[in-house]
């Protein structure tokens, strides 16, 4: 069998105000390329379709006119797992369907793990893989948290409960393998692995822990463990077949540097995992960030300038000095006028002369909810213990918010 692996999508992803659906139109219509081209039998979406709990119609419309055309091509599965950016019911909504048609959607732990156990056969009829299809394990399939309880204990429970999910569930799928032996087992996952490295200002799914679980933790019995929530590509603990294979786009100015790929895993019958190979994908529009001197920057827009591309590079310009410069937005606003680009954040740093410091502004744009909570926490004069606990308790309550969109 032949498997492709994708993440983070995050359709309906609004960058800076700006919609990326002509970028992600783009990307989806390569992707069923790749498909078509690479032979692949089997698509595995591991977590973060959309980018809010109530994506737009726009996003919608991608997400399903996209997989109403790849059961037109030889791909005969699909295995998508809901992300913490993902609202379960939403995603799962027409799974009865969508399951009619060889696509197998998990939005959302189970109190039944056989629910995320997908055996997929070819087409003979013969098991050829099982899939642990694994999605974002939220704090609440860990039991509620306990009155007074800290965050290292949270933590700990957090950490306890994946590790836990995750043998679990390779003890069930011990069971399929006994009565199909030699078939390969594959895993997914929506989480932080311990040794990630993420991009600037990613949110972190749980509050105040950034490793949640290692590769050795990993039960031995996977064949190959398909990660997202990370959106750069990369191995964990230098495991060949433990993998995030990134966002589909860069998805911030964090990621410029990121070569976005999609991975494609061949299975054989009795051998399990035998190659893993690395998929570029093509940059539709360049995200860019330019630094300097007045002059220097105009400079930079000038070399960065593409008349035929087709999307205009979004950029964000840092403009350095010793004094502000009235007018600058304005200015450089003008001198892109006639260019295909667009400056979407422009900010001034400058040194203020009688403290002799740096001081950079902030564009509220540019920042994520959690930052602008954090900064002011820390202007009402909060220490960095008190700030990490309200930062928690504020995870929480988006996290119920996005659990209960009914009621907003």
């Amino acid at each position: 069998m032949r498997l492709l692996h994708t993440s983070d999508w995050h359709l309906g992803q609004k960058f800076m105000g700006q919609s990326r659906e002509a970028e992600h139109s783009a990307a989806l219509e390569w992707l069923l390329q790749t498909i078509e081209q690479e032979q692949i039998e089997t698509l595995v979406v591991a977590g973060d379709i959309f980018d809010v709990n109530n994506p737009p119609i726009g996003a919608e419309t991608l997400y399903y006119r996209f997989l109403a055309r790849l059961i037109r091509t030889q791909c005969r599965h699909v295995v998508i797992i809901g992300g913490n950016h993902d609202a379960p019911g939403k995603l799962e909504a027409p799974k009865k369907i969508l399951h009619a048609l060889g696509i197998h959607v998990v939005g959302c732990a189970s109190d039944d793990l056989t629910d995320e156990i997908i055996t997929l056969s070819d087409p003979e009829g013969k098991p050829e893989l099982i899939v642990a299809a694994v999605p974002f394990l939220r704090d609440k399939d860990f039991k509620i948290s306990l009155s007074g309880e800290s965050m290292e204990a949270r933590i700990a429970r957090i950490k306890a409960g994946i590790y836990q999910h995750y043998h679990d569930i390779a003890l069930q799928t011990a069971l399929l393998t006994e009565q199909f032996p030699g078939t390969p087992v594959l895993a997914t996952g929506h989480l932080y692995a311990k040794g990630a490295s993420a991009g600037e200002g990613q949110d972190n799914i749980y509050i105040g822990n950034l490793e949640n679980i290692a590769a050795s933790e990993f039960p031995a019995s996977f064949d190959y463990v398909a990660l997202g929530h990370i959106h750069r590509p990369q191995k964990i603990g230098k495991q060949q077949h433990i993998r995030y294979c990134g966002s589909l786009i860069p998805l911030s100015f964090s990621e410029i540097a990121d070569q976005k790929i999609v991975l494609i895993c061949d299975f054989a019958p009795g051998k399990g995992l035998q190659k893993v190979h690395e998929i570029p994908v093509p940059v539709f529009r360049k995200l860019k960030k330019v630094e300097g001197t007045l002059l220097e920057v105009e400079a930079k827009l000038l070399d960065l300038n593409e008349p035929d591309a087709a999307f205009p590079a979004w950029v964000e310009v840092v403009v350095e000095g010793d004094q502000t410069i009235a007018g600058v937005d304005r200015h450089l606003q003008d001198f892109v006028k006639n260019m295909n680009l667009e400056l979407l954040s422009i900010k001034r740093l400058y040194k203020r002369q009688a403290l002799d410091e740096v001081v950079e502004t902030d564009n509220l744009d540019t920042l994520t909810t959690e930052e602008v909570f954090q900064k002011r926490c820390e202007t009402q004069g909060l220490n960095a213990e008190e700030t990490t606990k309200m930062l928690q308790t504020f995870g929480e309550l988006r996290e119920w918010m996005d659990n209960h969109p009914e009621l907003f």
